[in-house]
């Protein structure tokens, strides 16, 4: 494959999926000349920091924690949505951290994650056929004509929606909300009465007595920052690639440009194709990248991948997210995981467990809790036994109590999916599964450790 030039609008001479078709051109690049004068949304020196802690996951000294909703939502964007979202992710956060004595890094699916693939470019709903909902910032959910029709300047609204949501991250964040002396105070009420909650609790009070013991020999939150702040990374798919260039900046310290819109983005499955215009344009910003392997990917494919999108092999730059689902990923990840370790390839390994995973039950899409606990239980014991380090984890949830998974400790059944099934488009964990979870994957993560204490002893 012979890789050209790159320029941040060359994509548009590719192949492109999943994008929408607008039928007035001009009002589109209206909207894309406005977008290219905003202020960007993350800076260049963010990412490449988050690079230097991903090239920490890569080299098995950390571990990448990545999650949020589906697709956010015009409709449904408030403060306590944003706040109980970041709640559940701090708390699945100190479990990994406490629990597997690994530094987290925190990447949130927000402030960006607007747009969605879809299986099919239409929907029928009886003898009528509309135009695919794609993300709230193509077009809206309603079933009408209007509502469907791909809109440009919904790109502006996505674009303001974001800048507020990073707002509120950056506060909460930095201004005290996510110290580690407010443990306890992250608990969701609906994540408290589960049993998780009470083995959180039992985490936190531990925590609290080991801040109190440092406080005591003169290591405190007003001492160490650490302790009273966090840093947390926004990502969403590059899907809406206009968008995506209209926010392409140069960075004024390296000369690099960056795409400003996110600190990670990542390539769809749907996307990936070497010679489509998802990946031309994604090969030439300088953010940390992932990129989505399905079960259909070869050993091929993804060491070409590697080539096109890291040529210089820099640890951190590229993830590789496994989404394989619990009935294939024996049989197609470790192939993947050998190729790209003989051929030394520095890349962060991490599981998506929730693509793979979905059926329909009564009409709703679902994913049963189960087969995500098997993926990522597989997703480590493939790690452990090829001698390649379980980086991370990306999943869709959300801090509201909702019912879209079945199972868990909660024990949502089919029969009571419709009660709170709020999804914009796939299901999501809620708070309790989503710390069940993080217990499950500190357990294996502690397991890892005890291995290569183990191994480096003998």
């Amino acid at each position: 494959m012979t890789i050209g030039t790159w320029a941040p609008d060359s994509w548009r001479g590719k192949p492109a999926r999943q994008m929408p078709t607008y039928e007035d051109e001009a009002s589109l690049a209206a909207v894309e000349r406005e977008l290219a004068t905003y202020p960007p949304l993350v800076f260049a020196g963010e990412a490449r920091t988050l690079q230097e802690k991903l090239a920490e996951v890569a080299a098995g000294r950390a571990f990448l924690l990545q999650g949020g909703d589906c697709a956010e939502a015009f409709a449904e964007f408030n403060a306590n949505k944003i706040r109980d979202w970041l709640r559940v992710f701090l708390q699945m956060a100190v479990v990994l951290t406490f629990g597997a004595g690994l530094p987290v890094v925190k990447v949130g699916r927000i402030a960006g994650q607007f747009a969605k693939p879809r299986s099919s470019p239409t929907e029928r709903q009886g003898d009528r056929e509309l135009p695919a909902y794609r993300g709230d910032i193509v077009n809206a959910m309603e079933f009408e004509e209007t509502a469907r029709r791909p809109d440009p300047t919904r790109m502006l609204r996505a674009y303001t929606q974001a800048a507020a949501t990073l707002n509120l991250l950056r506060a909460f964040t930095e201004g005290g909300y996510a110290s580690l002396t407010r443990v306890h105070t992250w608990m969701i009420d609906n994540v408290a009465r589960s049993p998780w909650g009470q083995r959180y609790r039992d985490l936190a009070d531990r925590i609290s007595e080991t801040l109190d013991f440092m406080r005591a020999c003169g290591i405190s939150d007003t001492t160490t920052p650490e302790i009273a702040r966090t840093t947390l990374y926004t990502s969403h798919e590059a899907l809406l690639l206009g968008f995506e260039q209209a926010m392409t900046r140069v960075d004024s310290t390296t000369g690099r440009i960056y795409d400003t819109s996110a600190h990670f983005l990542w390539i769809g499955d749907r996307t990936r194709q070497l010679d489509g215009a998802h990946v031309e344009f994604c090969r030439g910003i300088a953010n940390p990248l992932g990129v989505k392997a399905g079960p259909t990917i070869t050993v091929d494919e993804l060491l070409r991948l590697c080539d096109v999108l890291n040529p210089k092999n820099e640890p951190g730059r590229l993830t590789v997210i496994s989404r394989m689902g619990a009935d294939k990923i024996e049989a197609k990840l470790p192939p993947l995981v050998r190729a790209l370790r003989r051929e030394g390839r520095a890349v962060v390994w991490a599981c998506d467990p929730m693509h793979g995973n979905t059926v329909t039950t009564n009409g709703f899409k679902t994913r049963p809790f189960d087969r995500i606990r098997a993926e990522v239980e597989s997703f480590f014991a493939i790690h452990k036994a090829e001698g390649t380090h379980a980086g991370g984890i990306h999943l869709e949830m959300t801090g509201d109590d909702v019912t879209e998974c079945l199972g868990g400790s909660q024990a949502v059944t089919e029969a009571c999916l419709a009660s709170r099934y709020h999804t914009q488009c796939d299901p999501r964990l809620n708070g309790q599964q989503s710390l069940e979870l993080a217990f499950i994957m500190a357990e294996a993560l502690k397991e890892e450790r005890r291995s290569q204490r183990v191994a480096a002893a003998s």
